[in-house]
C-alpha cells in the first residue's frame, strides 16, 4: 500500500502517522499535489462532511504589547503602523461581532495582546462574553489573552467562554528564536490550564518563519498530544517593520502540503485556516477547503482580509456549505467536554458518512527542479483600517 492509501487507512481510524509520513507528505512533488489532497479530503469529508466552519476575530486591545515575538504586527516596538487602542467596552465589542455573526460566523474570537490578562483585564472580557452571549442566541465565544494564571481560565469559563486559543506557533526546539520574553513551556503551561478548566483548547502554528520540515512536523506532533479541539494553520504575514519582514519563504503549493500533513496528523480535530491564506494561498484556497473544515471570515486582528461576501461564494463555488448553530463541529467521540459538547446539538443525520475509497496515488516522488517562485506579494499585505477600534464598517 502507498504513502497516501496507508495516510488515509490511518485517517480513518484515528491512528497517528509515523513522523516520516508526515515528513513525506511535506517532500511530496508539485506534480503529486493534487493526489495529496484528494488524499487528505477523504479524511476531513468522513470527520466532518463538507462543511466549514465559519469565525469571527474581534481585536479588543490592539498593539501596545510587550512581548517580543519576531512574527507580529504588534511586537514591542514594532513599526508597523498598526491600529492602537485600548480595551473595547462590552457593548463596542458586541457591536464588532455582531457584524461577523450576520455574516454566517459561529464562532467569535475575542483576542487582547498582552503577555496576559490581569485579574481586572479577565473581569472584563467576562463581561464581554456575557454581553455577546446575552445578545446573540448560540454564538461560540473563544478568549485569546495570552497566558493563563491560575484560576483565570476557571473564571473565563465561568463568564461563558467556550474555548481558549493559545498558539505554539512552532516547534520547542526553534521557540527561542522566535521569542524570547517567555519561553514554549509557558505556552504549552496555558494551553493545558484552559483544558484542564473545561475550554475547548484552541491552539495551532504559523509557517513560513524559516522553520524546517522537521520543525513543522514536531509542532504538529505536540498539538496532537495536547489534544487540541481545533488547530489553526496561520501562513506568515511578512509585516514591514518586523524582524521577519522579509520571510517570503511559501508558495500556494507548500501551504497545500502543509495543511494536509495537519489534517493527516489531526484526522478528527477542527482544522482551520488563519491568518495569511489570501497572501500566501492566493487562487488556490479553494483546495484548501478540501483539508480544513474551518477559516476566518473577513478581517484578521491588525491586517485586512478577504471580503466576507467573496468568502461565502468562494466556499459555495467549490461545494461544501457554511456550518450553521445546531450543527457541532467536532466528531461524536471529541464531545466528551469543552465547546464540542456543550455547544449545539447534533443528531445522527448530521454524522458525515464513512469514506473508505482507497486514494489512487503514487509513491511520492524527488522533488523536481520547479520553476521560479513568483516574488514576495507586499502588496497583499495591508493593515486594517476598519471594524473593531474604528469608526469604519467592519468587512464581514
Amino acid at each position: 500500500m502507498d504513502l497516501l492509501n496507508t495516510l488515509v487507512d490511518k485517517g480513518l481510524r484515528r491512528e497517528l502517522p509515523s513522523r516520516d509520513e508526515a515528513l513525506a507528505v511535506l517532500a511530496t512533488s508539485d506534480e503529486d499535489l493534487l493526489d495529496v489532497v484528494a488524499a487528505a479530503g477523504k479524511v476531513r469529508r468522513h470527520w466532518f462532511g463538507r462543511r466549514v466552519k465559519l469565525n469571527y476575530l474581534v481585536n479588543l486591545k490592539s498593539g501596545l504589547c510587550p512581548e517580543d515575538c519576531s512574527y507580529c504586527s504588534q511586537r514591542l516596538g514594532a513599526e508597523t503602523g498598526i491600529l492602537k487602542y485600548t480595551w473595547l467596552k462590552p457593548d463596542e465589542a458586541s457591536k464588532a461581532a455582531a457584524a461577523g455573526l450576520a455574516g454566517g460566523a459561529k464562532r467569535v474570537c475575542l483576542v487582547a495582546s498582552g503577555r496576559g490578562p490581569t485579574d481586572r483585564d479577565v473581569d472584563r472580557v467576562s463581561d464581554t462574553i456575557k454581553t455577546i452571549k446575552e445578545q446573540n442566541e448560540g454564538v461560540e465565544v473563544c478568549a485569546c489573552l495570552g497566558l493563563l494564571s491560575d484560576g483565570q481560565a476557571e473564571r473565563l469559563r465561568g463568564a461563558g467562554a467556550d474555548a481558549y486559543n493559545h498558539n505554539l506557533n512552532t516547534s520547542e526546539a526553534t521557540y527561542g528564536d522566535i521569542t524570547k520574553t517567555h519561553t514554549y513551556a509557558d505556552r504549552v503551561d496555558t494551553v493545558q490550564k484552559a483544558h484542564a478548566a473545561g475550554l475547548s483548547a484552541c491552539s495551532g502554528l504559523i509557517s513560513g518563519m524559516g522553520e524546517t520540515d522537521e520543525d513543522l512536523v514536531d509542532v504538529v506532533f505536540a498539538l496532537r498530544e495536547l489534544d487540541a479541539d481545533s488547530v489553526p494553520v496561520n501562513f506568515l504575514i511578512p509585516f514591514e517593520g518586523t524582524p521577519l519582514a522579509k520571510e517570503w519563504n511559501l508558495t500556494p503549493q507548500r501551504c497545500l502540503r502543509i495543511l494536509a500533513m495537519v489534517r493527516f496528523v489531526c484526522p478528527d480535530i477542527e482544522v482551520r485556516i488563519a491568518g495569511g491564506r489570501e497572501l500566501h494561498l492566493r487562487t488556490l484556497q479553494p483546495l484548501a477547503l478540501h483539508l480544513a473544515n474551518s477559516i476566518f471570515l473577513g478581517d484578521y486582528l491588525t491586517s485586512e482580509g478577504q471580503a466576507g461576501k467573496a468568502d461565502l461564494e468562494m466556499i459555495a463555488d467549490a461545494g461544501f456549505e457554511v456550518e450553521t448553530t445546531d450543527q457541532v463541529t467536532l466528531p461524536e467521540h471529541r464531545r466528551a467536554g469543552g465547546c464540542g459538547s456543550v455547544c449545539g446539538s447534533q443528531d445522527k443525520a448530521d454524522e458525515a458518512p464513512a469514506d473508505t475509497a482507497p486514494a489512487e496515488a503514487a509513491q511520492p516522488a524527488p522533488q523536481a527542479e520547479a520553476p521560479a517562485a513568483p516574488g514576495p506579494r507586499t502588496d497583499l499585505v495591508t493593515v486594517r483600517r476598519r471594524g473593531a477600534g474604528t469608526d469604519v464598517a467592519p468587512n464581514a
